[in-house]
């Protein structure tokens, strides 16, 4: 097991495949996808291969690829094969926008995905397209009806606006009474691109919580592999709710994942302040021991908790830049 100086255990690699998006998010892209001159390459698929057996090796059992939107990559399904075949690698998700999930359920399924987490800011179609830039909401509700249809495990992801979408909690919670689908709402979180826009839509999630408790909703026991989602059931509902509060006290003493760029740059924390490259054995097809001593060299560096309550947010410009 790879554990780090306080004791927690990382099972999850989240893994960025691309930071391109077709998307404008107001939270993240609000204008559209803009490559930075001199970025790097993706890791090719040889790369990831190598990548994730060294991580398999630690006793990670969990791979997310994640963007930007990994389905914009024309070898994703190269890639969920590649990775669902590694010894040792027992779940394999996509984060995805969900704007090709139609197309693509059939082929993901037939290389190995799991589950996939799927980006639904609403469920509101005026609503969804406000905040998405995109008029796209029934394909997406179609692609995850085909996701479950075709066995796939299915999350969905809300991030929580003051201004656009809080009120409408309620349509969430509807919308679970007979879909085995686990709505999370996720706190705003400040990055380097959005601080006004933070400042003007962040909303706490005390009141949240309580709320769902006073609704019949059970917290429910968290998993060996389960993100930092707190999930919450209810006997009436097939569905689950969960909330992703980054700003909550102790949020990071159960962090169990790890997360690597898309040039292959390991990083400790999603708003930490430095990263750990591992190209150069990825591109000299290093044996995965060697992969994984530099794995746990880096490991030593990290820290307890975020400082975003501190306004810090690393490297972290955008959540398409790291998948969140």
């Amino acid at each position: 097991m790879l554990v780090d100086g306080f004791g927690r255990a990382f099972t999850c690699l989240r893994l960025s495949v691309t930071d391109a998006c077709n998307f404008r998010c107001s939270y993240c892209l609000p204008n559209g996808y803009q490559r930075v001159p001199g970025s790097k390459e993706p890791l090719t698929l040889a790369e990831i291969e190598r990548l994730v057996r060294g991580f398999a090796l630690l006793g990670v059992r969990k791979v997310r690829l994640t963007g930007g939107e990994p389905t914009i990559r024309r070898d994703i399904h190269d890639i969920v094969e590649c990775v669902s075949r590694t010894p040792g690698i027992e779940t394999v998700a996509l984060s995805t926008n969900g704007y090709r999930l139609k197309q693509l359920v059939p082929g993901l399924v037939a290389a190995g995905l799991h589950q996939v987490n799927v980006s639904i800011d609403s469920l509101d179609p005026a609503v969804f397209s406000s905040i998405t830039g995109h008029d796209s909401l029934s394909d997406v509700l179609a692609g995850i009806d085909l996701a479950l249809e075709s066995g796939l495990r299915v999350k969905t992801n809300a991030v929580l606006l003051r201004e656009a979408n809080e009120g409408q909690i309620d349509r969430f919670i509807d919308w679970i009474g007979d879909k085995e689908v686990t709505v999370r709402l996720i706190e705003l979180m400040r990055t380097g691109d959005n601080e006004l826009f933070f400042l003007r839509q962040h909303s706490p999630f005390v009141l949240l919580q309580q709320r769902l408790l006073s609704l019949g909703f059970v917290r429910c026991e968290r998993g060996a592999t389960d993100g930092p989602a707190v999930e919450f059931s209810h006997p009436k509902n097939r569905g689950r709710m969960g909330l992703i509060a980054p700003y909550s006290k102790n949020f990071c003493t159960t962090c169990n994942r790890l997360r690597v760029t898309i040039a292959g740059a390991l990083r400790l924390c999603l708003f930490g302040e430095q990263d750990y490259s591992l190209r150069g054995l990825l591109q000299e097809d290093s044996p995965p021991e060697a992969i994984a001593d530099a794995v746990r060299g880096a490991l030593r560096q990290k820290t307890a908790a975020h400082q975003l309550d501190q306004g810090k947010v690393g490297y972290t410009r955008n959540l398409a830049q790291m998948g969140g």
